[in-house]
């Protein structure tokens, strides 16, 4: 057939002759052709967009075939999370004891790792990799993250010094040793709850790192056992020596509470559960004691670390360095030299009456008996790893794996609500994102023990940290309430708020997850009990927590998680959260056998709710922060957090009539306050101007896309009209010359690269002969990248802004703490104390002298900043 129509057309039509067809129909097409392209020109005029694939208003068969970047990445994030899923993976961890550095422990690294691998579309390896902490393959794992280009995954094995407790007593003893009573120091359970039926004596309770001993002595009622109820003692004439303190739960941390015996000379120290501290829920109050009801267990047990978490946290043998299997080990100084105990409110309430001179019981002396095995134990950190286009930022987020036995809530609520974050993730990588500066999951073990595993981990890796992590993101327990509560850095803080505003309410769709902050428990007993008949001191605490929270809601971070390595030692801007209980809510028995998935799925959170909230919100801060070109800190704010900080001490200073000179520390402060506006000026006029030059050259692209895809079909049209065939090929991909290619930086181009994809404009990109994608030709290449270069070099200046207050000397008596700007109050442990060094030379040592040079100290560090801040 294709011969014959020349030979054909050559018959009818010889060179000779005129076609019949005359030149006015050409004419004419050519007249419609050109009259239709002034038209589409005029059109294009008056609106620039063009109609095909590049409105705004692309419908969703268009989008499904796109790779989810910017706000339908986010929105494709969102649509993963589920309870189903989430109540599948706490029971995959909370049905079984997991105590850290047992066999069962290593099975759940395993468990996380196969998940890492599954989601990730990591091809297990031959050998499972998990890696001894020092090794060649576990420095390799870390420090390779910077230079990763697909996901991958492994385990680290640290060596601890930690206990497991071999038998234990206590004992009411007459004048001579006659034993008058002894405690059940068992959790005592039922089949009712089948997994605390199953495991009440798996983990005895006990104190994580106690002290072995056997004691016996007086007993003495310490309250809370803070230092203020240890100074009434003294005043009192009360004689610690000797003496066994019974210290009830709440306040501060347990192991603060031992020291704070210990330094009064105390024998040993016991701490109980008091239902006074569970608000309305309690047995008096008409509720049934779980399993039964939501009230408390009066045999559950608070087990729990006793180190000086204060002091410093991790291994206690290996201070500011890693704990390898062959480290050089010290003493300890974080750890108790006296024994100690936890034990139920139902032994307590036996205690007590050796206080009351007309009990039997009265005056009678106590026994305290706590044989631990202390050893070198292997713990292990799952980590995994998405390979980002930005190769020196990294994004971590963390969140602890090990349980004082089943752990439900603490941590497996916050292990379920991270494993829908990487199911939300995996499916992203499944549809061929990737995020733009690159994301760490890990999974720490240990946490329990006093943060060791995330503690060994920020030591080995410091210098690493400091280079390329620019955030950390922690989750303990995401759910233990019906109170949703946000910690964080200040540079965080707006950035935490406004994410959560953007997260539906877990049970009311008419609010959004920031309302969940002023949410209370639905359970206010038969009459509605009167808040006046609670505890006064029980209530002051909760409105400490409450009112520690800045302008925009959000509390500085103290310790009692791993961030504390992150934040407190290396300066990087951290978060924390989830749901805590209120006076309404059932009572969590917190590190008790009876934190289990049956009080989680029945009281905790019914329908796993708030785990899903928690997943979302945890997971949208990890996609902004992995994928916002301009670091979402807050500097401004910061900064002027810091005059409230000066205020609080200055404040402290008066009350104590110390003599110290804050007008260089409030000038320096001013001084850091200008220098972050400046600099918060110049990131939005660069990103603007990034818009600008994006926005400009997609008119320009746009223009000649249509204008060629116009004349082509033109072109095809009157070459059909004349009846010749029309080759043209439309849509076919312009490639950059590899000669263009060789002349671009690598790293340039690549970040160049993920800052379109995740602006939206994957159009504005082609592929290389390799596959590669670059930005296409004509790209106004080198105007972006000096706006990018000023990005980036707002981004580094933003960051160095919690590193500022890293001070190589630390904190006086506790120089783990580096953070000059926070840190975990001295006999607090979990709370924070802003401008530490200087309100702890105030307030403990009373010395204006040491408070003068603090001062200078801190100015001396905002000095650096606001040099290292300005534009």
């Amino acid at each position: 057939m294709t011969d014959e129509k020349p030979l054909k057309q050559v018959l009818l039509l010889p060179v000779s002759t005129p076609p019949e067809i005359s030149r006015r129909p050409a004419w004419r097409v050519w007249r419609l052709a050109w009259l239709l392209l002034a038209v589409f020109l005029w059109g294009l005029h008056i609106n620039p967009r063009t109609s095909e694939g590049n409105s705004r208003e692309t419908t969703e068969s268009q989008r499904s075939g796109r790779r989810p970047f910017g706000r339908r990445a986010e929105e494709a994030f969102l649509s993963v999370p589920n309870a189903s899923s989430a109540i599948r993976a706490s029971r995959l961890f909370a049905t079984k004891p997991h105590l850290a550095g047992t066999p069962q422990d290593l099975t759940t690294a395993v468990d996380f790792l196969q998940i890492l691998q599954r989601e990730f579309n990591i091809t297990p390896p031959a050998v499972e990799p998990i890696f001894p902490a020092g090794s060649s393959e576990s420095q390799h794992a870390t420090r390779s993250i910077s230079k990763a280009i697909r996901p991958y995954a492994w385990i680290d094995t640290y060596y601890p010094v930690m206990n497991t407790p071999l038998d234990r007593n206590l004992q009411i003893l007459d004048e001579d040793g006659t034993l008058l009573w002894e405690a059940n120091l068992v959790e005592v359970s039922d089949l009712t709850d089948p997994d605390a039926g199953q495991y009440f004596d798996a983990v005895p309770t006990f104190h994580g790192l106690s002290r072995e001993g056997d004691v016996t002595g007086k007993l003495v009622g310490g309250n809370y056992c803070t230092q203020d109820d240890y100074g009434k003692l003294v005043e009192k004439g009360v004689d610690l020596s000797g003496a066994i303190v019974l210290c009830r739960y709440g306040g501060i941390f347990r192991g603060l509470k031992v020291k704070g015996g210990q330094d009064l000379g105390a024998a040993g120290v016991l701490i109980y559960s008091d239902p006074i501290d569970d608000g309305t829920i309690t047995v008096e109050n008409g509720y049934l004691a779980y399993p039964n009801g939501p009230a408390r267990n009066p045999t559950s047990v608070q087990r729990g670390s006793v180190q000086f978490i204060s002091v410093y946290p991790g291994d206690p043998t290996t201070p500011g360095y890693p704990s390898y299997e062959n480290s050089t080990r010290t003493e300890g100084a974080n750890i108790p030299l006296i024994p100690s105990l936890p034990i139920s409110w139902d032994n307590a309430r036996t205690l007590f009456r050796t206080l009351q001179s007309d009990d039997p019981f009265g005056g009678k002396l106590v026994r305290l008996v706590n044989n631990v095995n202390s050893t070198v134990t292997p713990i292990w950190n799952t980590m995994g790893v998405i390979p980002g286009f930005i190769k020196d930022e990294v994004v971590v987020v963390g969140n602890h794996r090990d349980a004082w036995v089943l752990g439900a809530t603490d941590p497996s609520s916050g292990t379920a609500s991270v494993n829908e974050v990487i199911r939300g993730l995996g499916h992203l990588l499944s549809k061929g994102w990737r995020p733009l500066r690159t994301i760490v999951i890990a999974s720490w073990d240990a946490e329990e023990y006093g943060l060791i595993g995330s503690t060994e981990w920020g030591e080995d890796f410091a210098d690493w940290i400091d280079e390329h992590v620019v955030a950390y993101l922690n989750l303990d327990s995401s759910v233990s309430g019906s109170r949703f509560r946000m910690s964080g850095s200040p540079l965080l803080a707006h950035f935490i708020r406004d994410t959560a505003e953007e997260i539906p309410h877990p049970t009311d769709s008419d609010r959004t997850l920031w309302d969940a902050t002023q949410d209370d428990g639905p359970l206010f007993g038969p009459a509605r009990v009167d808040h006046s008949a609670l505890n006064e001191e029980a209530l002051k605490i909760r409105e400490m927590e409450v009112a520690a929270a800045d302008n925009v809601g959000v509390s500085p971070l103290g310790s009692g998680s791993d961030y504390t390595v992150f934040l407190q030692r290396n300066g990087i801007p951290s978060t924390n959260g989830g749901f805590g209980a209120t006076l309404h809510d059932p009572v969590y028995h917190y590190h008790s056998v009876f934190d289990s998935e049956r009080w989680q799925e029945m009281y905790g959170d019914p329908g796993f709710f708030r785990h899903i909230a928690v997943a979302k919100h945890l997971g949208l801060q990890t996609l902004r922060l992995g994928s916002s070109l301009a670091l979402p800190f807050n500097t401004t704010h910061y900064a002027y957090e810091l005059e409230s900080y000066l205020e609080t001490v200055q404040g402290i200073a008066d009350q104590a009539s110390l003599d110290v000179n804050f007008k260089p520390l409030k000038n320096s402060i001013q001084a850091v306050q200008k220098a972050s506006q400046a600099l918060e000026e110049e990131k939005q006029a660069a990103l603007k101007d990034l818009q600008k030059i994006i926005d400009d050259w997609k008119k320009r692209h746009q223009r000649r896309r249509w204008l060629a895809r116009t004349l082509k079909k033109v072109a095809c049209s009157v070459k059909n009209a004349l009846g010749h065939e029309c080759l043209c090929q439309h849509g076919k991909p312009h490639r950059r010359s590899e000669a263009v290619l060789q002349k671009q930086d690598a790293d340039e181009d690549e970040i160049l690269v993920g800052v379109l994809l995740h602006k939206g404009n994957e159009g504005l990109l082609d592929h290389d002969s390799t596959g590669t994608l670059h930005p296409r030709r004509r790209f106004p290449v080198k105007r972006l990248i000096r706006v990018l270069k000023r990005i980036r070099s707002v981004n580094k200046k933003s960051s160095s802004f919690e590193r500022a207050f890293i001070s190589e000397d630390g904190i006086k008596d506790r120089e783990w703490y580096k953070h000059l700007g926070v840190a975990p109050g001295k006999w607090l442990g979990y709370g924070a104390t802003t401008f530490p060094a200087l309100t702890e030379a105030i307030t403990f040592e009373k010395n204006a002298t040491l408070a003068n040079y603090e001062v200078e100290r801190l100015e001396k560090l905002l000095d650096k900043l606001e040099k290292r801040l300005k534009v």
